[in-house]
């Protein structure tokens, strides 16, 4: 069974949750709180050097960072990633772009404003940018999606789920998805797929929940 450490309220811990739960591979799951400083104590960086989660281990002693990279790992072989070498490309064209575009924004928003106390004061001088690039990511997002249901495949991928995570979150750090008709629906086409859960765990039909959830 895999051994995923993660951070509830982390958008990239929940994209494996997301993925393992739609799935309905068993996971033990081991939270890790980055505001109290868990992965940066010397047992957790043996297991991960860049001291981030989430954290996969894949066997005995044997671990997986980098939440795309975890999400790929899972999938092959699976209805979540695509079997055509021109749809495998597209599925991470657009988790190349969650990455490079999305969250470095959106998902930074997200963790001043939202998780850290007092994050707004300290990070007034990079807001404005964070916007900026944020909504330029999502109309990016908005104008593929007025003419496909998915990222990939014409069918859920892991490129909508790397997606899903920080998007679902936009509205909870300054951003105003009202204009972004397309990414609303599709957010709700997601929230409606066999096996879905939500941030904090919910939602998860039987047999779909992590076996369990300890603290470091």
């Amino acid at each position: 069974m895999y051994k995923l450490y993660s951070m509830q309220r982390s958008g990239n811990s929940y994209k494996v949750r997301l993925a393992l739960t739609v799935l309905d591979v068993p996971y033990h799951a081991i939270e890790i709180d980055i505001l109290r400083g868990e992965s940066r104590t010397p047992d957790f960086l043996a297991k991960n050097p860049s001291g981030q989660v989430p954290l996969l281990e894949v066997a005995e002693g044997r671990y997986l960072a980098e939440s795309n990279a975890i999400l790929w790992y899972v999938a092959i072989g699976t209805r979540l990633a695509p079997d055509s070498p021109i749809e495998r490309a597209e599925a991470l064209q657009w988790m190349f772009f969650e990455q490079h575009a999305l969250e470095p924004n959106i998902g930074a928003a997200y963790f001043w404003l939202s998780l850290v106390k007092g994050g707004r004061d300290l990070q007034t001088h990079a807001l404005d940018d964070w916007m900026e690039r944020g909504y330029a990511a999502l109309q990016v997002m908005e104008n593929h999606l007025r003419t496909h249901d998915f990222f990939a495949a014409g069918q859920l991928t892991i490129a909508d789920i790397a997606l899903y995570a920080y998007t679902h979150l936009a509205d909870q750090c300054d951003f105003d998805l009202t204009t972004f008709p397309s990414v609303r629906a599709w957010l709700r086409r997601i929230e409606q797929q066999p096996g879905f859960i939500t941030m904090d765990g919910s939602a998860a039909s039987s047999g779909n929940a992590a076996v369990g959830i300890a603290r470091a």
